[in-house]
């Protein structure tokens, strides 16, 4: 699996992570972010939930 936010997409909701905060953070401005270390889910079940809870649809996961 391979995570990714589209920064143009996301407007900050943190629903992600709030939802899965061992794969996603806010950055300083407060827009969603993908953990260091964690593009490949990082073993997290909750992060496929983290990226449905987006209110914008801008998070992708690709399955490998």
């Amino acid at each position: 699996m391979r995570i990714t936010i589209d920064s143009e997409v996301c407007i900050g909701s943190g629903q992600c992570a709030l939802t899965a905060p061992g794969v996603f953070a806010q950055d300083d401005d407060g827009y969603g972010t993908v953990q260091p270390g964690s593009e490949d889910g990082a073993g997290d079940p909750m992060a496929r939930e983290g990226a449905r809870a987006c209110p914008v649809q801008a998070i992708t996961i690709a399955d490998d």
